[in-house]
């Protein structure tokens, strides 16, 4: 049977149960140096990762693999130059690798749908370029369901000043477009997906092997293809049907693990949604809701909510703490700021638990953390050189001892964070105290919040009136 994009619940098959156990891995130049180098490290990041993912029946018929980089400003300047597209400057534009039916009539409206959305949120179309593609070495239930790849460019209107409400704006429109799409009746429909849609992060993925990322996506290897950071996933889906979409990296994470409370984290977010007000997106938030994709794995569902949280005005390790919180009930030697802070947001949002590396990255700083309990080990590098290569195992790139300026491990509930913007690494202690002191979360706990010791005596119960007690009934 060929891998669906939409499989339904059937026999002992359920989608709900989907999960992962992945290789998932980075390379960053600590200075924000932007670079081929990077590019092809990561690669062979992922090449040493293959064991990590798996195949169908057939060899060549991958589960997923994909990687994340910075946006290739040089590199597209050049193809778009091909193709009579004058791009403006980095950060003016944005960029959305897009999955798009097979079916031509069907390709054409999806395509016509996205640029009523850019307009509608009243930006503008620069221009498409098909993604260039083999297909040749891919097994036949992969080409079975591979999309059509291609890129949309968005120019920036001139009233967006700020280059996260540009961001914001991109979001806007991925969500529109995505719901225009899903509630139409195109044929093909289940195969249009956005993997990227941002100015500053670009990525390439799809149902393949790990040795085929390169071959398929010719852009990889190109000597104009840079960038300071890369983020790389080799897919081995458990108990799912793999499909292209379901590939890592998503927009902001790769994820090696399982969710175990996803149920709930999906039925409180849907609960809360009624009452999401954001002054960052103002009228917009309706564009955005449902926040969650249901249609997704497990590891699209945090991404989701990740992505969430962080356009509406958190820092990226902000949202991640808030997502996966280190054990801090009893935790006796954990500072009062960070007690309040965890306290604070477990009103806020019920932790997505379950054993889990995870790498997240916003284009501008990248890092890992680990679940509470340790349960999906990882490993990262320094060089003397400031090369940081993170993995979810050692050996996976080539580097002489005497190179080595710091090794070590993940440690449970802590996490790993390098800001190229800073140019260093942030240790866990000082970025979560960093975070905890930003507001005043124990003041607001004290003043806010109520025990339950502390509600008021429960009337005694009103005795009902029996001579009404049936025409209540009725």
């Amino acid at each position: 049977m060929a891998h669906s994009s939409n499989c339904s619940r059937q026999g002992l098959y359920d989608p709900a149960h989907e999960h992962d156990a992945c290789g998932v891995g980075f390379v960053v130049d600590l200075k924000g140096r932007a670079s081929h180098d990077i590019v092809q490290k990561a690669i062979q990041v992922l090449l040493s990762l293959q064991h990590r993912g798996a195949c169908g029946c057939e060899k060549n018929t991958g589960d997923g693999a994909g990687i994340l980089v910075q946006m290739p400003h040089c590199f597209l300047e050049q193809e778009c130059d091909k193709l009579g597209i004058r791009l403006p400057a980095y950060g003016s534009y944005g960029v959305g690798m897009v999955f798009l039916p097979t079916d031509q009539d069907s390709r054409r409206q999806c395509e016509r749908l996205f640029e009523e959305a850019v307009r509608a949120e009243g930006q503008h179309v620069l221009g498409w370029r098909s993604v260039p593609t083999d297909d040749r070495p891919i097994g036949p239930s992969a080409r079975a369901v591979e999309p059509v790849v291609r890129q949309i460019f968005i120019g920036r209107s001139g009233t967006i000043s700020d280059d996260l409400a540009f961001e914001r704006k991109l979001y806007c429109i991925r969500r529109r477009v995505e719901r225009w799409v899903k509630e139409s009746e195109l044929p093909g429909r289940s195969m249009f997906y956005v993997p990227s849609l941002s100015y500053k992060t670009l990525i390439y993925k799809g149902m393949l092997n790990s040795d085929q990322i390169t071959t398929f996506y010719p852009d990889i290897v190109h000597p104009a293809m840079a960038s300071a950071l890369a983020m790389v996933h080799s897919r081995f889906s458990t108990n799912t049907f793999p499909n292209w979409a379901r590939a890592h990296p998503y927009r902001y994470l790769a994820h090696n693990g399982e969710i175990n409370t996803l149920r709930g984290n999906i039925n409180w977010m849907h609960a809360r949604e009624s009452l999401f007000d954001s002054a960052l997106f103002g009228g917009d938030i309706e564009k955005i809701l449902p926040v969650i994709d249901t249609d997704g794995s497990d590891s699209a569902m945090f991404d989701n909510a990740l992505e969430m949280l962080t356009l509406t005005g958190r820092s990226l390790p902000h949202a991640v703490m808030m997502m996966i919180p280190e054990p801090w009930s009893g935790h006796e030697s954990m500072s009062p700021e960070k007690r309040a802070f965890y306290e604070y947001h477990a009103c806020l949002m019920e932790p997505w638990d379950g054993p889990a590396s995870i790498a997240f990255t916003d284009g501008l700083r990248i890092g890992a953390v680990l679940d509470r309990n340790g349960l999906r080990p990882s490993r990262y590098y320094v060089t003397k050189d400031d090369l940081v290569v993170m993995a979810s195992e050692v050996g996976v790139l080539d580097i002489p001892p005497e190179r080595v300026l710091h090794k070590g491990r993940l440690q449970p509930g802590r996490m790993f964070l390098v800001d190229l913007e800073q140019g260093r690494i942030i240790a866990d202690e000082e970025l979560k105290m960093q975070i905890a002191q930003e507001q005043p979360y124990a003041e607001w706990l004290q003043g806010n919040l109520t025990s339950l010791e502390e509600l008021p005596e429960a009337p005694a119960p009103h005795e009902p009136d029996h001579e009404t007690v049936l025409q209540r009934q009725q």
